[in-house]
Formats: structure tokens, sequence, C-alpha cells
């Protein structure tokens, strides 16, 4: 009977630590798919983020605020280095610490780090003690995580996070670190391609209007505060007859006089540039395209009954630049230009591709007929 009881017994203790195994199983199962379920939800506020945003400043501090709200960061700060220096994009921690936080390249502990392209947790035991790398501040951070930052094996700053409590990451699961440090290095990877187009926005010689870049920077800025928006390109049609028949220089005044006239005419809540050569675009911000048939056919209208040529003074000038120029002196002032311009345009949505919509009216019109002079909706 003893022998019995003890079989039963061990049987039921058995059973109890496979169930408990399995129920383990099961949480950390559930664990892994919830922890999944988040990076998700973190990648898409990310996306959010880059779309929602539009100076790369922004984008990175938004970034870095969601990391803090959904994962409970006490402290997380993003260094970047720009080829010269090192710059804090974004960190919740106060910003008389910030020196200190974005020198951390020259801490021994972190150069080994930086070479070895893996992260380094740092912490104390106590209290009383300060982490290796601070300086000044005795009770902000007791643990640490440093993670390099590399985008295609090129190493552009670093990512720290800290907590106020000693070993407090000891079992934070470095799998998932390591999903939202790539998360990080995407999304500055994008904005790096951003901030190459911000710093190369240029206005144009002759119109004195910003240049396409300037569309993808803070122009996309002012057309993201709404939902819709319509987009126009126009093209001058006959530039290139303009130029050959008559000259450059009655060219180049016909492309200067129609933006001027434009420009003049158009509210500064909207976005003009010289998209490129004989195109030009304007952005209604906030306008669906029904809204903006009226102007666009009195722009129009109003462009294509100009006659537009060279004055004395600039006959004069182009005569003594050009003696070998067929068409001299008074014969000039007889040739007088009158421009004919296409229209195209489309409705542009908050958060999608604007350089899709601008590539999509810049392919109509490339591939119009010739003759074509009118005001399409696509």
């Amino acid at each position: 009977m003893i022998i019995a009881a003890i079989i039963i017994l061990v049987s039921i203790i058995i059973g109890l630590i496979v169930y408990n195994i399995r129920i383990h199983k099961k949480i950390q199962k559930f664990k892994n798919l919830n922890q999944k379920v988040t990076n998700l939800y973190v990648v898409q506020d990310f996306m959010n983020a880059i779309g929602e945003t539009s100076t790369v400043e922004e984008k990175i501090k938004k970034i870095n605020d969601i990391l803090i709200e959904r994962y409970e960061i006490k402290y997380s700060t993003i260094v970047v280095f720009d080829g010269a220096e090192y710059q804090v994009k974004a960190s919740n921690v106060d910003q008389k610490h910030w020196d200190s936080l974005k020198s951390l390249h020259e801490v021994d502990m972190f150069k080994d780090s930086i070479e070895s392209a893996t992260p380094k947790y740092v912490t104390v035991n106590n209290e009383n003690e300060r982490l290796p790398y601070q300086q000044m501040e005795f009770g902000r951070a007791k643990s640490a995580i440093f993670f390099p930052l590399y985008i295609d094996n090129v190493y552009i700053g670093y990512w720290i996070i800290e907590s106020g409590t000693p070993h407090d990451f000891d079992n934070v699961d470095t799998t998932v670190l390591e999903v939202i440090k790539q998360n990080i290095v995407s999304v500055l990877k994008t904005v790096v391609h951003q901030k190459t187009l911000e710093s190369i926005v240029r206005k144009d010689l002759f119109t004195g209007l910003y240049s396409e870049e300037y569309l993808y920077g803070e122009g996309k800025k002012i057309i993201d505060q709404y939902t819709v928006s319509t987009i126009c390109m126009f093209k001058i049609i006959n530039i290139q007859q303009i130029n050959k028949d008559y000259s450059r220089e009655l060219g180049n005044k016909v492309i200067t006089q129609i933006s001027n006239y434009v420009d003049d005419n158009l509210s500064k809540e909207y976005v003009f540039v010289r998209y490129m050569g004989p195109k030009f675009v304007i952005a209604f911000s906030g306008v669906e395209s029904n809204s903006v048939a009226d102007f666009l056919n009195d722009i129009k209208e109003k462009i294509e009954s100009m006659q537009i040529h060279l004055d004395e003074s600039e006959i004069q000038t182009l005569n003594m630049e050009v003696n070998s120029r067929k068409k001299l002196g008074n014969e000039l002032v007889k040739d007088v230009a009158i421009p004919k311009l296409n229209f195209v345009i489309s409705s542009y949505y908050k958060g999608t591709g604007l350089e899709e919509v601008l590539k999509k009216l810049e392919e109509y019109l490339d591939n119009a007929d010739p003759n074509e002079s009118d005001i399409t909706n696509i």
C-alpha cells in the first residue's frame, strides 16, 4: 500500500511538473507574441512619424518619444555623427547633460563597443556609486546600455538608454533591443536622404523661385498641414521653339515673366517652385482639385495672351555680347513670343509619396502631344 501511494504521489508530482512546464511555455509563447505585436506597433508608429512630421530633426525626436513611451524607457538619447561633430538629435535628458552624452565615443569602454559594433551594458551595485562615464551627475542614471549605430557598415553614431535603478537591465530581452536599434537605423537611413535634399535646396537664377528639392523639405511641411491638397504641374510647351526661332535671351524672359505673373497672383499659402527647365509646380495646400479649375483657366488665358519681347536696352546688350547673331539691331524688337502652356493636376494625400505624384504628372506632360495645351486632371 505504501509503495502504491508513493508511486501515485510521484506520478502526481511528475504530472504537475509537466503541466507547469507546459503552462510556462505557453506564457513565454504569449509574452513573445505580445512582444512581437508591440514591435509591430512601434514600427507602424515609426512610419507614421516619418509621414506626419517634415524635418529630419522632428522625425528623430518623434521616434525617440515613441521608444520612451512604448518600452517605458527612463532615458533615451540618440546621438548622430554628421561627419564633423557629434550632435544630440533626440533626448529626454536635461540639456545640461548633453555635452557629456555627446562625448561618449571618447570613453574607453564605449570605444571598444564602437570598434566591435556590439552593445555595452554598464551598471552600479548601489546608490552611492556612479557610472564610469558620468562626470557631474550622481543620481540620474545607475545603469545603461550603449548601442553603436551603423548604416551599411558605416558608423553614424549611437543610441543609449539609461535607468535610475542599479541592474535595471540585467534581465532585459536584448533581442528586442536589437530590433529597436535596427528600427532606429532604418529611420535614420530614411531621413539621411531627406537631410541631403534639405541641404541642397537652392533658388533658380532667372525666376528667384525655389527648386524642386524645396518640395520635399519645407514645402512638404506646408503641404502636410492639410489632409488633401492639389498638385499642379505646367509646362511652357513652345519654349524650345522660342529659343530656336528668336533667341535664348527672349526664352529666358518668357520664363521669368510667366513665373513672376503666377507668383504675383498666387496666395502665399501655396507653394510655387520651378520644377525643372520649362516645368513649374504649384501645390494648392488644403484645396481639392475641383476648386482650382477657374483659377488655372484664368492664369492660362492671361499668360497665353501675353506678347513678350526684348526691350531696346536688352537688344543693345545682346548685340554687344553676341556680334555674330543673325538678327541684330532693331529687327529683334519685332520678335514677339506668345507662350503656350499645358497643365496637369492631381490630388495629393498627406502621408503618401509626393514624389510619386510629381513623377506621374511629369510623365504625362513629357508624353503628351507636343501641341496639347489644356488643363488635365489625372
